[in-house]
């Protein structure tokens, strides 16, 4: 059994040793050749929520793309937003990288919302696909609520709008028109984005993009570089395992489901101590659903449904009213899945609704026939034991008067009768408790009928 709790707690260490963030390899500082040729072109897909995972991608595959020798790194968007803390740590990235960056909204539906046009404003090229969107990028409070109307909110969303004003103006572009994406929330298309010069082009492909930026100069880091390209190869630069691991965290239903697991996993630990495999697996999920919900915005209000509707279906148990509160109680859990990630900001993330919906309704099910299995084992009667052998027939070999020798269960016990009670020799009797290895038996009642064991 030992052997089996400390597999199982290897395992679950080994996979947490997986998902943990790594330093990644800071960015090459050798200056580049002041007229860039024939070389590589990197290309990063850069989707799903800005955070760590994101932030820790894009330091590696800068480095990746200095070894490969790169001329460009384009950055193929489609992000609803993210972290501010992990947007910033991106944009000194993509300042101090030693080639030019390129941002491209890309394909056709994908958006650059929020952080994401902060990140577009700050690369060297900035273009989108036709049927695509940026902008909105309005900043909220790290639960998803608006800043209250204070002097705080005016100096935050002052900040954010110099930002934007002086990422734009570096690059060249129009810095009120960019202003308005964080005052205003204004969201622009492909080609009104064009339009209000907050983006260099509207490009379908990559050779679009190349073909914009041939000849062009472009300023990296304190170097005037000019883009000149003969032929080139292109390198997709990927997410590992271990990132891609915890983007899928960072995900709303994901976070939310591993945070509705962990929980109930930490319940069914409760109800049934002893082991610590329930207890120990609930606490890291519990952990992972926290830690996506720290890098999305969430409503309070959501987690207090959650709460509830767990609460309700464990007093289900304690009553013994199996089904009649776990219907609402699972209805709770779904409708703070429902609003959990409704708070501003949060209507601009992606939610599989249908996914969350099936996916806790079979939590919900398996949780909920586990904790009623572990409640009723609770509830029956011992097999063994001290406990098992209290209502137990016994047979008196001698005269209890009050103390004597009996048979149960095929062993001969010493035992008594309580008070002035006598059981003669050849009599049956039942097992009322066990004082050390004395059992307290009383007499049959008349009419009453022995116990089957």
């Amino acid at each position: 059994m030992k052997r089996k709790a400390l597999t199982a707690l290897s395992a679950v260490a080994a996979a947490i040793l997986l998902l943990l963030p790594v330093a990644g390899p800071a960015p090459c500082d050798e200056a580049g050749p002041q007229a860039i040729g024939t070389s590589v072109i990197a290309v990063v897909p850069v989707e799903g929520v800005i955070g760590i995972a994101l932030e820790e991608h894009l330091w590696e595959s800068v480095a990746r793309a200095s070894e490969e020798g790169a001329v460009l790194m384009v950055l193929v968007m489609d992000t609803p937003g993210g972290l501010s803390s992990s947007m910033r740590e991106i944009i000194q990235l993509i300042q101090a990288a030693p080639f030019p960056v390129a941002a491209w909204v890309s394909p056709q539906g994908a958006r650059g919302a929020s952080a994401g046009a902060f990140l577009i404003e700050a690369s060297h090229i900035a273009a989108m696909a036709p049927g695509t969107n940026m902008g909105a990028a309005h900043p909220v409070v790290a639960l998803g609520g608006d800043i209250p109307d204070t002097d705080m909110k005016k100096k935050v969303v002052s900040d954010f709008a110099a930002q934007m004003r002086s990422l734009a103006g570096l690059r060249g572009r129009d810095a009120a028109a960019a202003e308005k994406m964080v005052t205003e929330s204004v969201s622009y298309t492909a080609d009104e984005a064009m339009e209000a010069k907050v983006i260099d082009l509207v490009a379908g492909d990559l050779d679009d993009i190349l073909a914009w930026a041939q000849g062009r100069i472009f300023l990296v880091g304190d170097r005037a570089l000019q883009f000149s390209l003969k032929g080139y190869r292109v390198v997709e630069l990927g997410m590992d395992s271990r990132l891609k691991a915890l983007q899928v965290i960072s995900r709303p239903d994901m976070a939310y489901l591993l945070l509705v697991a962990g929980v109930f996993a930490i319940i069914l630990e409760v109800l049934s101590p002893g082991g610590f495999v329930l207890g120990v697996t609930g606490g890291i999920l519990a952990l992972f659903g926290a830690y996506g919900l720290r890098m999305i915005p969430f409503n309070w209000a959501g987690i207090v449904f959650l709460l509830a509707g767990v609460a309700v279906m464990v007093l289900d148990l304690l009553v013994g009213g199996i089904g009649i509160l776990s219907v609402p109680g699972a209805g709770a859990i779904i409708v703070g899945g429902l609003i959990l990630f409704r708070a501003p900001g949060g209507e601009l993330l992606n939610m599989s609704y249908n996914f969350m919906i099936g996916a806790v309704a079979v939590l919900a099910a398996f949780f909920l026939f586990a904790a009623w299995a572990v409640w009723r084992s609770v509830k029956r009667r011992p097999v063994s034991g001290r406990d098992a052998l209290v209502g137990s027939r016994v047979l008196a070999v001698s005269d209890l008067s009050p103390q004597g020798s009996v048979i149960c269960h095929g062993e001969i016990w010493l035992a008594r009768v309580p008070g002035d009670g006598r059981l003669a020799s050849g009599e049956t009797g039942v097992v009322e408790s066990v004082e050390g290895l004395t059992l307290v038996v009383r007499p049959l009642a008349e009419g009453e009928e022995a116990p089957s064991r």
